[in-house]
């Protein structure tokens, strides 16, 4: 400010060009979360912080129309974890290269005091979200705190009568985490923390099964595109349950609950009697052929049906799952490429709490201002609760392909907890080459597979002593 006088600023933080351009109320602009609009008051001699968000674009107005403000320096300060990305995945397609790192950067950034949602919204701990999250926190950074300090969060905050978030699958995700990260880390220490929390847990999820062998849980969610198929939900949630109690009943046996181990069993065979309709869902089908509840081939048929539409950021790590379950690599990486993709080509450097395939035609990208006759992609769509600029541009759960790449197309498949057994069964699709690595307790895994002439594809290994590979 020129001579001896004050000033006042208005600052707008954004995930996009467009963000930064409007007011609070405006296309779903919103300070609930972290304030991204705010005027301050400048000291007359020193400086100011401001800015506790996520954002890649600021918006600075002086409001003091008749002086001038003369700036010394602006500074953004980036806030996360100091980690080395001790997973990879490179091919010979830099599309999938860049989608892999893409996913990873995304979780690396909600990696903060806990494993948050998103980095502007919600910056919360939401065990559903979490699933994928954690999948690429394994393929990428290896064991980390964050994992059990969120998951621990939450239990802590839930009592066993409750369901966490609200949300009764949320409840079925954490024994699936719990699972997971065991056979990911071999921490049994951790595990047996846990045995207070998840026994009566267990007992309070079979109870939820009728007569007919339905699931019958309350609070019923899968994700926001799959909210008002209520049959769609209920298959979902059937297949969950399975999942959940076969999970549950691993864990029991580790923990030398054999009783536990078996009712859990004995549960998953009466969900088994009840086969739901998949209703037409990408969602419900992804699930029923992950549990085994249909053939694989009739959950890809639902899901490759019309591409990548009605794909999900969040369901999506289980479309490709479902899809690699049938054998359809290529259509997987094709999936992979047109609808992550499609965020890349909008400008996107992480990936979106929701995204529509259709929301590409005549839009203008995030890291430009919105051109006249086009489409604001960010202020204009996105539905539920996340309508217009609310609508998360750094989502943890939309890392799904950098999982699904290291696991499905790298071929690493953890079968002893610890990672002191690998499995490597590459499949490389209309890929020519694929290499990466993998991080375990023990060290890093080297990986490399090489099509040959005759369609045969070579591997080569470099595994650190402690750790066994199968081929």
């Amino acid at each position: 400010v020129t001579g001896y006088s004050k000033g006042r600023i208005r600052v707008r933080f954004g995930e996009s060009v467009s963000e930064v351009m409007h007011n609070v109320g405006e296309k779903g602009a919103t300070n609930d979360h972290a304030i991204r609009d705010e005027i301050l008051d400048l000291p007359l001699l020193g400086v100011n912080e401001t800015g506790n968000t996520g954002f890649r674009f600021v918006r600075i107005d002086f409001l003091d129309k008749k002086a001038e403000l003369s700036l010394k320096e602006i500074r953004a300060k980036f806030i996360y974890r100091d980690i080395p990305y001790l997973g990879s995945f490179k091919c010979d397609d830099e599309l999938l290269n860049q989608i892999w790192m893409t996913g990873a950067y995304t979780v690396h950034l909600n990696m903060q005091d806990y494993l948050w949602d998103g980095i502007k919204r919600d910056r919360l701990v939401w065990l559903g979200d979490m699933h994928p999250e954690v999948s690429t926190i394994k393929y990428v950074f290896g064991a980390n705190e964050v994992v059990p300090k969120s998951l621990d969060f939450i239990r802590d905050k839930t009592p066993v009568t409750s369901w966490m978030n609200g949300i009764s699958s949320y409840t079925l995700w954490w024994i699936i985490i719990q699972r997971d990260w065991y056979q990911d880390t071999g921490n049994l220490a951790y595990l047996q923390e846990q045995k207070e929390y998840l026994f009566p847990v267990l007992e309070r999820v079979m109870s939820q099964i009728d007569e007919n062998g339905s699931e019958k849980l309350g609070n019923r969610f899968l994700d926001w595109p799959s909210s008002e198929n209520q049959q769609a939900i209920h298959g979902g949630l059937q297949a969950l349950m399975i999942w959940s109690l076969s999970s549950g009943g691993e864990l029991c046996t580790i923990l030398q609950n054999e009783d536990m181990a078996n009712r859990c069993r004995q549960a998953v065979a009466q969900l088994r009697t009840h086969v739901p309709e998949i209703a037409k869902s990408k969602q419900a089908a992804a699930l029923l052929a992950l549990s085994e509840m249909i053939a694989p081939e009739t959950g890809n048929a639902v899901i490759a049906d019309r591409g990548v539409h009605d794909f999900s950021t969040f369901y999506g790590y289980y479309m490709l799952q479902a899809m690699a379950k049938a054998g359809n690599y290529t259509g997987a990486l094709n999936s992979i490429r047109e609808y992550w993709g499609a965020m890349l080509k909008l400008g996107a450097t992480t990936f979106w709490e929701d995204f529509n395939i259709d929301w590409v035609n005549n839009a203008s990208r995030i890291d430009e201002l919105p051109q006249d006759g086009k489409v604001d992609v960010h202020g204009d769509y996105g539905d539920y609760c996340y309508k217009g600029l609310r609508h998360s541009f750094c989502h943890g759960w939309a890392s799904g392909p950098t999982a699904w790449l290291s696991e499905s197309i790298l071929g690493v498949q953890i079968l002893e907890p610890g990672c002191k057994v690998l499995k490597i069964v590459p499949h490389l699709g209309d890929l020519k080459w694929v290499e990466g690595s993998f991080p375990t307790p023990y060290g890093t895994v080297q990986i490399k597979h090489t099509k040959q002439s005759d369609g045969k594809i070579k591997t080569t290994v470099d595994a650190p002593k402690g750790v066994k590979i199968v081929k």
